[in-house]
């Protein structure tokens, strides 16, 4: 973890989500390939074993009590899942028009759940098929497959790989918040405002700013040492799901809707909308609450 904090100092360095584009493509371009080998080693362990080992019901608990809050964790993950909405505006800040941005986005985003969609349904069912209930948080690091070997460290390597990229590609809008405030805040201060351009051999120069140095490092330092403090992938999934979800991607979208078409109070569409953005908050509240006990339990097991 702290060699993985080493190597996000480095890539903080990068100045925004314009000079991105190759990172995000690498992150895909792993992305998709452990998915296909994760699916592929699951279809053939459920073919292997000649049945489904896993049951309708899900994991058994030893009561009712703790079957709720593996759900509620599970909540948590799900909302983790679609966690785009984050950077969705910084995306489309990078594109230039014709078309219109809005519209590229729009068809990006279809196209984007759609393909997580298959590849989490795929993944997950399969996954859980071959293991049933010794099913692994993470599949292709929990040691869920053996063999062969090669392909589980080039899956894993992979992962490695779309978590560098993923990581930088998610710091970005808090990276660019934090330059935009400060910039406003202290308009006069060099340390905020003055760039200066650093030339290694074989490389292009690139430009570095004093602020931006202190500032990434230290978010990158606490960032990993949070991981270091509670290493547990699915419970922190979680929590950070359950945290972002009904926020940014139901609460402000649906706020916005309301004042972009001037929805009036209490005419069917907003009764409807008020009480879908309820329920995902109910959501949220079920998958925080889960994932902190999960959290909990396993740091005191």
């Amino acid at each position: 973890m702290m060699m993985f904090g080493l190597v996000q100092v480095i890539m903080s360095f990068i100045p925004d989500l314009h000079n991105m584009a190759w990172v995000s493509v690498v992150a895909a371009i792993m992305s998709l390939t452990y998915s296909f080998i994760g699916l592929g080693l699951g279809l053939a362990t459920v073919i292997e074993n000649g049945r489904i080992m896993g049951s309708v019901t899900g994991v058994p608990a030893a009561n009712i009590a703790d079957k709720l809050w593996l759900v509620f964790q599970a909540l948590g993950d799900i909302a983790f899942a679609y966690p785009y909405s984050v950077i969705l505006l910084e995306i489309q800040d990078t594109l230039k028009s014709p078309p219109p941005e809005n519209k590229t986005m729009k068809k990006a985003s279809m196209i984007a759940i759609f393909v997580t969609t298959f590849f989490y349904l795929c993944c997950g069912c399969f996954g859980y098929a071959a293991f049933g209930n010794q099913t692994p948080g993470n599949l292709l690091t929990g040691f869920g497959f053996y063999e062969p070997y090669w392909l589980i460290d080039f899956a894993n390597a992979c992962i490695v790989l779309h978590l560098v990229g993923g990581y930088q590609i998610f710091s970005q809008p808090i990276y660019s918040a934090a330059d935009r405030w400060c910039s406003r805040k202290y308009p006069n201060t060099g340390f905020v405002n003055n760039h200066y351009k650093l030339k290694l051999p074989l490389l292009p120069a690139f430009p570095l700013n004093p602020f931006r140095i202190c500032f990434r490092t230290a978010y990158v330092i606490s960032t990993t040492g949070l991981a270091i403090l509670f290493p547990y992938f699915n419970q922190v999934l979680g929590v950070l799901g359950a945290i972002s979800f009904w926020p940014l991607a139901i609460y402000f979208p649906v706020e916005m809707y309301f004042v972009q078409k001037k929805i009036g109070a209490w005419s069917t569409k907003w009764v409807v909308l008020r009480i879908f953005s309820f329920v995902c908050f109910l959501v949220s509240v079920m998958g925080l609450v889960g994932s902190i006990e999960g959290i909990i339990s396993q740091k005191l097991s």
